[in-house]
């Protein structure tokens, strides 16, 4: 069966582009964020330290550190879960295959888990476009209520993941894998046509 990958950082277009492909070719869509608590409590349950942690921190511990903090833990998180999500993506039964998306796809990763590159993308985007779109979510000011200091905590939260891009972005140029960057210019049909011709998908 094939597993076709999208990784990259949030906000940056995965999961408009997964939706597409999965809707055009038959893929089964799996979208890892649908079930990162369960990943991040079976974590906590083998003591793993990273996620056991972030799951005792409240928004104002998690928020308000510092974003380098932010990132390097949350890099950290993803390495922790990532043996429950390959089990799933064992348990996937699709004839026509798999398309599947998530931040915790790290490049470095993939390559451990000996991923293709023609079966694996990262898409990431600009600071600014990145901001722009998080911005416009509803369901942002309900993940800060919390917090003392909104608008830093936010800005905090848009460091982190310009921080966790670029780490992905280095990534994917130390390990061969490739990278699309978005920055807004392109239309989803465009980035959704890109991604189709470098998997390949007739």
């Amino acid at each position: 069966m094939n597993v076709y990958y999208i990784g990259g950082s949030p906000c940056s277009g995965k999961s408009t582009v997964t939706e597409a492909l999965s809707e055009r070719y038959g893929l089964h869509y799996f979208k890892v964020d649908d079930y990162l608590d369960r990943y991040m409590q079976l974590a906590a349950d083998d003591r793993k330290l990273y996620c056991s942690k972030a799951l005792r921190l409240t928004p104002e511990q998690t928020w308000m550190r510092q974003p380098t903090v932010q990132c390097e833990e949350e890099l950290r998180i993803y390495e922790e879960i990532f043996e429950y999500i390959l089990a799933d993506l064992e348990n996937i039964d699709c004839q026509n295959g798999v398309i599947t998306e998530g931040a915790a796809y790290l490049p470095a990763l993939a390559k451990m888990a000996g991923i293709p590159m023609k079966q694996y993308i990262s898409i990431t985007p600009t600071k600014e476009f990145q901001v722009f779109h998080y911005s416009k979510r509803e369901w942002v000011p309900y993940v800060l209520a919390e917090c003392s200091n909104k608008e830093k905590a936010f800005a905090n939260w848009m460091d982190r993941d310009a921080l966790f891009a670029l780490a992905v972005q280095q990534q994917c140029a130390e390990l061969g894998y490739t990278s699309l960057i978005n920055d807004g210019t392109a239309s989803v049909d465009a980035l959704t046509d890109r991604v189709i011709a470098y998997f390949g998908l007739q």
